[in-house]
C-alpha cells in the first residue's frame, strides 16, 4: 500500500511503518493506555505488522499513534490511539482522525468499529455514534489476557 505523509505546523502524520517506534508504543499501551495494560512487546509488534499505522511525529520522533484493521472493502476496527501528554491540546487527535478517515484505501466503507471511554465527543465529530441497537452487539472479551501470559 502506498505511504502517505501529511504535514501540518511542524508535525508529520505517515503511514510508513518504518518509522514507527515500537518499543514506545509499546510502553504507552502496557503502561499508559488502560485498555492494554501489560501487552507483550510480540503482541504490539504483531498488531503493528497486521494494520494499517497511523504515526504523528514531531522532530523525527513518534509522539502519537493510531491503528485500522481492516479489509479495505467493507470495515474497519480504529483503535490503539493516543498523543502523548506533552503535545496534547494541539488539536492533533482532530488532525489524525481527519487523515485517518480520508485515507483513500477507507473509503465506502459500510462500518466502521471503535471502543472509547474517553474522547467520545472526538469521535462523535467524524460520525461515530453510539450502538443504535446494542442488544444485537456481542462480544468475546477477556480483559486480562495478557496477565495470563
Amino acid at each position: 500500500m502506498k505511504i502517505v505523509e501529511n504535514h501540518k505546523n511542524g508535525y508529520v502524520i505517515s503511514t510508513d511503518r518504518k518509522k514507527l517506534n515500537v518499543a514506545l508504543i509499546h510502553d504507552f499501551l502496557t503502561n499508559e493506555s488502560g485498555w492494554s495494560n501489560g501487552i507483550p512487546y510480540e503482541k504490539v509488534e504483531k498488531s503493528i505488522n497486521n494494520s494499517l499505522n497511523f504515526g504523528i511525529y514531531f522532530d523525527d520522533n513518534l509522539i502519537g499513534f493510531a491503528r485500522v484493521i481492516s479489509d479495505f472493502s467493507t470495515i474497519a476496527y480504529l483503535g490503539d490511539i493516543f498523543i502523548l501528554k506533552a503535545h496534547r491540546g494541539l488539536g492533533l487527535s482532530k488532525w489524525l482522525m481527519e487523515v485517518i478517515m480520508e485515507h483513500k484505501e477507507l473509503q465506502g466503507l459500510r462500518r466502521w468499529i471503535l471502543l472509547t471511554s474517553t474522547a467520545e465527543w472526538l469521535y462523535e465529530k467524524y460520525g461515530f455514534t453510539k450502538l443504535p441497537q446494542p442488544e444485537i452487539y456481542m462480544e468475546k472479551h477477556n480483559p486480562k489476557v495478557y496477565q495470563n501470559e
